[in-house]
């Protein structure tokens, strides 16, 4: 499989190439790190009808280190992990110099934990009890504007690689 890699800044930003797979008949890979099997099941299910790849871990030790072995368009994270919580993954991920999109799904519902957890760098933010409709169509945004940043990139800096 190939990427297309733009540098923007400091920070790589990865993405499929859109011509393997017809544009927009893709299938995503993402990460869902969630300690409660039934939601994670729940958005797995859903996610693999869009169509995603889904890997799932458990605690935030497991989700990091899968996160950085792995490139994945799309990161799912809870904020009460246990061994190491979502504020402290997110952290670590994007200090790391690359770039994948975080979307936070969790019950800290109050107006500073939202604030702070996209502060600290996630690209949306989901509060448990959530709709499933409403989580499939942040991933599919997300995922739209992903596409679309390699394109944008390639026109600005005009030095795309292929790997």
């Amino acid at each position: 499989m190939s990427y297309q890699v733009a540098e923007a800044g400091k920070t790589a930003i990865r993405t499929k190439n859109n011509s393997e797979a017809g544009g927009g008949d893709m299938t995503h890979s993402v990460l869902v790190v969630e300690d409660d099997p039934d939601i994670s099941q729940l958005v797995r299910l859903h996610l693999q009808d869009l169509p995603c790849r889904v890997k799932l871990a458990a605690d935030g030790i497991v989700g990091l280190a899968e996160a950085e072995a792995k490139d994945y368009d799309l990161i799912i994270l809870d904020l009460k992990l246990p061994g190491l919580d979502g504020l402290e993954v997110c952290r670590r991920l994007r200090g790391r110099g690359t770039y994948t999109p975080i979307l936070m799904l969790t019950s800290k519902s109050s107006e500073l934990d939202r604030v702070l957890g996209l502060e600290m760098g996630a690209d949306d933010y989901l509060t448990k009890p959530f709709s499933v409709l409403e989580l499939t169509a942040r991933v599919k945004a997300i995922l739209r504007r992903m596409r679309a940043i390699p394109n944008a990139a390639t026109a600005e800096a005009g030095n795309v690689v292929r790997a």
